[in-house]
């Protein structure tokens, strides 16, 4: 886990150095298809998975409540930084 935070930051800092190379400034849309590219193959990993596919039933229910509170957190966080530091025109 250490390793793969270290490349992140390291590609951060990377990236952050060489921001005007006009080649980078392509990287973005390469980046976006590749997620979308990985997102697929782990739904393709997933659906082949007899016992995932089997057991789907007892464990969906809980990744759906997980889910839907992890994006309602999210939302609610957005919304309170919104407020707090985004809002113009507003006395505090």
């Amino acid at each position: 886990m250490f390793t793969i935070i270290s490349i992140m930051f390291i590609g951060i800092g990377i990236g952050y150095l060489m921001r005007n190379v006009q080649m980078l400034q392509k990287v973005e849309k390469s980046a976006s298809l590749t997620i979308l590219l990985l997102l697929f193959v782990l739904g393709v990993s997933i659906g082949s998975n007899r016992l995932i596919v089997d057991n789907l039933g007892r464990f969906g229910w809980q990744a759906a409540v997980l889910a839907s509170l992890s994006i309602t957190g999210s939302m609610l966080a957005s919304l309170m930084v919104f407020h707090l530091f985004f809002k113009k025109g507003e006395k505090r």
